[in-house]
């Protein structure tokens, strides 16, 4: 049931918020991120840092700097998923801002969120997921998240990725897919869905909340004038400047595509998908092949059959939840990759076919999906 919610009428007047911080190793990278929390424009009542077992001397910078910030020990590095959950399980406030240790606020950007937040609210039906506009710290004028839309094979189609950021100003507007790296979140509302699933690990988690909440009627919104500056990412899975496509990343992308695909998509969205689902597929194992990543690959899969059963499971109660259906979910839009993917003629050539191939199959496809509401939320209160 999607459930009504209210925006304070001042940030950080009549209702408190928690901010929360995902560290590993951040060293002087998260005493940055903390420091950007406390100069927000906006009151921020509580800030807690979860560590997931660092062994760099991070934990122990925080606590002389900022002796006001509770710490929290997660006892081991099981990825940003539990560290998000206990977040949101602790937490005492409805709206709740979460961010890795990685980045940077621009001082205004809490109040920024705030107010499209106040503004969605008079309007009707506020989001459940704010986003801010990510940006690369090393190059400013370089957009590197401005979230995305569901793409049929298990991908978002990523708006304005690697893109110079736009002259004009731009308004805020509805989105499918969020990036988790900052998000201001409706407490309540990730906690129904179940929160992040900690089996991802990392990589493509964000798209499984997302798809969830889009799915049970949700909105994410996405406020570009809100900045974050993003640093180097996460040492071993991050791919920014290549050549070498990480190994770990290669096997989480083999696993966790088809964890989103088979949690997430209708049976008819996956029928009538498999001709692109397929191809995509191939594709990849060429691409994982020629970097050296095919053994990562065949093991992503391996460990997928392993989690099948469950998998399974979980989706029953996902689509219990779903009153939006797939036809309405999954854009007709191109891929997104990385420039250093397809630098090259041939390869801009080869991107710019497979894109045509699949977004032709998919305008005859979705036409086969039905246009009804999903029959298990009928009965249901919206």
């Amino acid at each position: 049931m999607v459930e009504p919610r209210t925006a304070p009428e001042k940030a950080g007047s009549d209702k408190p918020l928690v901010a929360t911080v995902c560290n590993y190793n951040g060293g002087e990278v998260v005493l940055d991120c903390l420091q950007a929390l406390k100069d927000q424009t906006a009151t921020i009542d509580q800030i807690v840092v979860y560590d997931n077992a660092s062994t760099d001397d991070s934990v122990a910078r925080i606590r002389e700097r900022f002796p006001d910030v509770r710490v929290v020990d997660m006892g081991s590095n099981d990825g940003p998923g539990p560290v998000r959950n206990r977040g949101l399980q602790e937490a005492e406030s409805e709206w709740v801002l979460q961010v890795d240790s990685d980045v940077i606020l621009e001082p205004r950007t809490l109040q920024l969120l705030w107010e499209e937040l106040q503004r969605t609210e008079r309007e009707g039906t506020p989001p459940a997921v704010l986003m801010p506009r990510a940006v690369f710290d090393s190059d400013r004028s370089r957009i590197h998240y401005d979230g995305g839309f569901f793409h049929y094979v298990g991908l978002l189609s990523l708006d304005h990725f690697f893109a110079p950021i736009p002259e004009e100003a731009e308004k805020p507007t509805d989105i499918d897919g969020a990036i988790s790296m900052a998000l201001l979140l409706h407490r309540p509302t990730l906690l129904e869905v179940g929160g992040y699933d900690p089996a991802f690990f990392i990589l493509f988690e964000d798209h499984d909340l997302s798809y969830r909440l889009r799915s049970a009627g949700h909105r994410i919104r996405r406020v570009p004038e809100a900045l974050v500056y993003h640093r180097e990412g996460t040492p071993g899975i991050s791919y920014r400047e290549g050549p070498k496509y990480p190994a770990r990343r290669a096997f989480l992308h083999s696993r966790n595509r088809w964890m989103v695909l088979l949690r997430n998509h209708s049976f008819a969205a996956l029928f009538w998908g498999m001709p692109g689902i397929l191809a995509y597929e191939l594709v990849w194992i060429a691409f994982a092949t020629l970097q050296g990543n095919l053994g990562a690959y065949c093991k992503g899969k391996v460990d997928l059959a392993r989690k099948l059963r469950h998998l399974l499971r979980q989706r029953r109660e996902i689509q219990s939840r779903r009153i939006v259906n797939d036809r309405s979910l999954l854009a007709n839009r191109s891929l997104t990759h990385a420039p250093m993917v397809n630098s090259g003629k041939w390869r801009r050539t080869f991107e710019a076919t497979l894109n045509g191939a699949l977004r032709g199959w998919w305008a005859l496809a979705r036409h086969f999906l039905s246009s009804r509401t999903p029959r298990s939320s009928r009965a249901r209160p919206i």
